[in-house]
């Protein structure tokens, strides 16, 4: 994988982002330098994965890029016949994320699948990984999509759900201030951050720390915890009620 440096050049207009070819080539390096927090919270993870994934259930990974929680939660599974799914739209990052999963030395079976995750029938899963996903879907998809992935959790099942936040003016301009520093301390330039934060411009749309909390309670989530925050980068912990326990008789 090589370094980013894909917004380097003074001579090229600035297109909308996408997930091409030449971001899949940098992008563990571009995520890990963009993203306060990210290796975090990729070896927070399998904390989750412990305890939420029981045996015969399954493990999704909804816009699973090259594989970075999908393995970080391969390795933590501890039941039986437990299977992951990961889904991305983007062909180039599907077929890299299927190489890198093959080289990956567990017996967990893992299927990358190339789609629309707002299509994917979630079915018996324990544990749902949206990292960074949600806020590339167009906002009047969204609560569609949530409600999707609660339907096919298991009581107790959990969605780990990250994203970029939005915040009050004020709030926003002093986290966008520090979130440009993290980036220069990971040696991107003025031009870099300028450029990307104009390909972003429409793509990314991040919302406020309340949208997503009603919006995962209107789901049917039980509780819905703050579990992990670094500057405008949050990861809320979503989880269903647990079984019943039927009536004595």
């Amino acid at each position: 994988m090589g370094t980013d440096r894909i917004y380097a050049g003074k001579d090229r207009g600035v297109a909308p982002f996408e997930f091409t070819e030449s971001v899949v080539r940098v992008f563990p390096d571009m995520i890990e330098r963009s993203v306060p927090g990210y290796r975090q919270l990729l070896e927070l993870t399998p904390l989750i994965v412990r305890r939420a994934v029981g045996k015969g259930s399954r493990i999704y990974d909804l816009g699973c890029s090259l594989g970075a929680a999908t393995l970080a939660a391969r390795r933590a599974v501890q039941s039986p016949d437990v299977e992951i799914i990961g889904i991305d739209s983007s062909r180039q990052m599907v077929q890299r994320c299927r190489q890198i999963v093959a080289e990956d030395n567990s017996i967990v079976p893992v299927h990358i699948l190339e789609g629309d995750a707002c299509n994917l029938r979630i079915e018996r899963a324990s544990l749902v990984m949206m990292y960074f996903t949600l806020q590339f879907i167009e906002p009047a998809r969204r609560d569609a999509l949530i409600a999707r992935i609660a339907s096919g959790l298991l009581p107790g099942g959990v969605l780990l759900l990250a994203e970029k936040l939005s915040f009050a003016p004020a709030q926003q301009s002093w986290l966008d201030a520090h979130h440009h520093d993290f980036k220069r301390a990971q040696g991107y330039s003025d031009l870099e951050i300028a450029r990307k934060r104009q390909a972003l411009e429409n793509v990314l749309i991040a919302e406020d720390r309340e949208t997503h909390h009603q919006r995962l309670r209107a789901a049917g989530f039980e509780q819905v915890i703050d579990w992990f925050q670094c500057l405008n980068f949050a990861c809320f912990a979503a989880v269903m009620p647990p079984e019943q326990a039927s009536p004595r008789p």
